[in-house]
């Protein structure tokens, strides 16, 4: 595990599974675009709408695939700092040269806002250090969330901890999501308990 970096809340978003580039993942996981340029757009959009050019952005795997062209009209039009946790396309996808245009590229990270510890990962865990208590959280991506979830994973996804959520732009209308939001659902799972 990396070391433990503390960070302004108000200036902190999460996303993952943004899968740039993949043309299959519209059949996958069923996402409403005529094609792959149109998903491109909508989710650049989406995220410079929200975070601005200092804003910091934790991207938990899954950024994109294609070459170095692919790579860097991607990374040229996205607002942010953002770190790469990496996810498992990204492993094979991510192109050579391109570790530097991230902030970090990490299998996960460790956070610390508003005296939350948050696990970073492209994976939900099925256990981690504090799981048991509230003040503990895990955001993760990977399981493409979404209504009427019918994916290889729906069945696991309810042993979830209301302390996790997925980050994923298939649970977030295709948009980057800021720490309080996060927050907000997972106080809203907590009460559910």
């Amino acid at each position: 595990m990396n070391t433990i970096n503390k960070y302004d809340g108000s200036k902190v978003f999460f996303t993952s599974d943004t899968h740039f580039n993949h043309a299959n993942i519209l059949k996958f996981c069923d996402r409403p675009f005529k094609n792959v340029e149109e998903m491109n757009e909508t989710i650049i959009a989406n995220w410079n709408k929200v975070i601005g050019k200092d804003d910091t952005v934790f991207h938990l795997g899954d950024f994109c695939l294609g070459g170095a062209a692919e790579w860097t009209r991607m990374l040229d039009r996205l607002n942010g700092k953002i770190h790469l946790i990496v996810g498992n396309h990204d492993l094979k996808n991510l192109r050579q040269g391109f570790v530097n245009r991230f902030e970090e590229v990490v299998m996960q990270r460790h956070i610390v806002i508003d005296k939350h510890s948050i696990y970073l990962n492209h994976y939900p865990f099925l256990c981690f250090s504090g799981s048991y208590k509230d003040d503990v959280w895990q955001f993760f991506g990977h399981v493409h969330t979404r209504k009427n979830n019918t994916g290889i994973d729906a069945n696991r996804l309810q042993y979830l901890y209301p302390t996790q959520y997925d980050v994923g732009v298939d649970n977030n209308n295709f948009t980057p999501v800021s720490y309080n939001q996060v927050k907000k659902m997972i106080m809203k799972q907590l009460n559910q308990i």
